[in-house]
């Protein structure tokens, strides 16, 4: 490229100078890209330009682009089955939770009935076994009253005659064995009592 001569020119009221570029003859000052002359050179260099970049695109970045893409579809597909398939075994884990959940309650409920009428069995069984017990004792009881009653009657009995023998012997001044009152005295006794 060709040098363009510099001038330098100064304010003569500030004391400054600055350099002045001048142009060549023939060339018009403004943006050499809108200059009417350049455009040929221009298309052309565009034409080539556009032209390479897209070679490049379409032979280099497109297809890594494309591939990159249709490798991030595939794993979304993917992904989207796997996705699918997790929501099919956790639909069934928890159907078969619920299975199990059923059957494990039902299990407990045939647990505790049982538990329930084994428990009420022993509790039958150990209350049969006091009342047994308590019968037996209610029986011994009353042989026990009945030999008191009995004792206790022959004792009144035997108070009985030696009051009695007592008695007549006051008055009477007779003697009577007590065994002959005693007799009597059962037998009036148990007279009453057969008659009560």
């Amino acid at each position: 490229m060709a040098q363009h001569p510099t001038h330098t020119k100064g304010h003569p009221a500030s004391g400054k100078t600055h350099a002045v570029t001048e142009q060549p003859a023939g060339h018009k000052g403004g943006l050499p890209q809108l200059n009417a002359d350049d455009f040929a050179p221009q298309l052309v260099w565009l034409a080539l330009t556009f032209g390479a970049l897209y070679w490049i695109m379409s032979r280099v970045a497109l297809p890594r682009i494309a591939e990159v893409l249709e490798t991030r579809r595939g794993q979304i597909a993917d992904d989207l089955d796997a996705a699918r398939n997790f929501r099919q075994k956790s639909e069934l884990a928890e159907a078969a939770y619920k299975s199990d959940l059923a059957e494990a309650k039902a299990r407990a409920r045939t647990i505790a009935q049982e538990t329930r009428d084994r428990l009420n069995a022993k509790i039958d069984s150990k209350r049969a076994e006091v009342d047994a017990k308590i019968n037996a004792r209610l029986a011994e009881s009353e042989k026990r009253i009945v030999s008191a009653k009995q004792k206790a009657l022959k004792e009144i009995n035997g108070i009985a005659a030696s009051t009695t023998s007592g008695i007549v012997e006051k008055l009477t001044g007779e003697n009577i064995p007590d065994e002959n009152l005693t007799a009597t005295i059962e037998t009036i006794v148990t007279g009453q009592g057969r008659n009560a």
